[in-house]
């Protein structure tokens, strides 16, 4: 049976809101918790040992309280920054209403267990995509601004600047200093970065952190790190550790580099490179600038000496000349043409008066032709016979058989025509 409500007029004390939620905690029962060890306090005579354990991927952490002997006798010793699995019960201190883990059994997280958990991680990671490598940003040629995320006058951060200013005096760096190992490393890191990726001015960021041994490395390889570095707009480049070592946020950066004095190396060119390299081009330049003004000069050169270029008249009087030869040879043409058809129109003249009746007649013939009809008049004065009457017919004679006794005639000679009529055979 549920207790009544509480009311203004009926509240519960404080001891019995802090009794209940005690009972509440209690049901819990025992549980196993991982975390990292931040503070130890062991004080010989107390028989109590009070420790703290955080979560390493979020500003969270419990208080455990255990028997002094449990954390005395740990061989190693328990220190800040180990990472642990704690066996314990929830509970709530009523005087003080807070809640702490007593611990009956803790273990130390081992090597091969580290190594197992990246691992596992890595695969989770791989398989989201966080890995491509076409997800991969370009490094800027020369960036104005570099962000560097190291440990307060460490070794990384002095061999960053030194090898990046050698190569580019004039680099620019945003230098934030944090905690590289331990239980504060991954929040401050994320800290760092998400300021260095909201600054417009930072073109690139760099992680350094020098060697050490898995567990100080393990930072780098925490997940809530290595999705603050993907998710970053700013390419990041990862310089932890020395070649052997690769925390998973080398594999989600932009570029790993081997070791920090590598990325003082790559994020920045090297003046004395990039000097040589503009002389060279600027060499090929010119170069390639004379060699084809010589072409053109030359091209030119060759134009000019040509004919046309030369005398521009010349090929104006050639074509005149050709067209004079041309006019000359179609006079020639024409003439000898009609020359030679007026020598053809005479020649046959000369063969049709050849062949024709007036040369046989002028020979001394006459052509006799019969007048059929019409009437016949008397010699003409002077020798010659009258003409032949309007519509009569002429018809040559061909035989004396065609013309009897009496018949009309017309005897056309060279000079002229005569009239006779037959008297008889001869």
């Amino acid at each position: 049976m549920t207790e009544p409500a509480t009311t203004p007029e009926a509240p519960w004390p404080v001891r019995t809101v802090a009794r209940k939620i005690a009972a509440w905690i209690d049901r819990l029962g025992a549980v196993w918790v991982e975390g990292q060890i931040t503070q130890v306090s062991a004080k010989v005579g107390t028989g109590t040992a009070f420790l703290t354990l955080r979560d390493p991927a979020a500003d969270v952490s419990v208080t455990l309280t255990c028997p002094l002997a449990l954390v005395r006798d740990r061989q190693p010793p328990l220190v800040d920054g180990c990472r642990v699995v704690v066996h314990g019960k929830p509970s709530l201190h009523l005087s003080r209403s807070t809640l702490s883990l007593r611990v009956d059994e803790i273990r130390a997280v081992g090597i091969g267990e580290l190594l197992a958990r990246i691992e596992r991680l890595r695969r989770i990671l791989d398989a989201e995509g966080l890995f491509d490598p076409r997800a991969k940003r370009r490094l800027p040629l020369l960036p104005g601004c570099v962000g560097l995320i190291t440990g307060r006058a460490s070794a990384a951060e002095r061999d960053v600047l030194s090898n990046a200013t050698a190569r580019w005096p004039a680099v620019h760096f945003q230098v934030h200093n944090v905690a590289v190992q331990g239980p504060l490393a991954v929040g401050q890191i994320i800290d760092a970065l998400t300021v260095l990726d909201a600054d417009p001015a930072v073109d690139v960021i760099v992680l350094a952190r020098g060697g050490g041994s898995v567990e100080d490395l393990l930072p780098f390889s925490d997940e809530a790190l290595c999705r603050a570095v993907s998710r970053c707009i700013t390419p990041v480049v990862s310089a932890i550790g020395h070649e052997p070592d690769t925390p998973l946020v080398d594999h989600v950066a932009d570029k790993r580099c081997s070791t920090p004095t590598d990325a003082g190396k790559r994020v920045v060119p090297d003046v004395a490179e990039e000097t040589a390299a503009l002389h060279q081009l600027r060499n090929r330049c010119r170069r390639a600038l004379h060699g084809w003004v010589d072409r053109e000069r030359r091209l030119l050169d060759a134009l000019r000496t040509r004919p046309v270029l030369a005398n521009p008249m010349r090929p104006l009087v050639e074509r005149g000349q050709i067209v004079t030869d041309l006019r000359a040879r179609a006079d020639r043409a024409m003439v000898g043409g009609l020359r030679a058809a007026q020598d053809g129109l005479e020649h046959t003249a000369a063969r049709l008066t050849t062949l024709g009746p007036a040369a046989t007649l002028a020979r001394g013939y006459a052509v006799v032709q019969r007048v059929n009809s019409g009437s016949f008049s008397a010699t003409a004065p002077g020798g010659s016979c009258g003409g032949t009457a309007p519509g009569a017919e002429l018809v040559v004679l061909r035989s004396v058989a065609d013309a009897p006794e009496g018949t009309q005639l017309r005897v056309r000679l060279s000079d002229g025509a005569l009239h006779a009529v037959v008297a008889g055979d001869s």
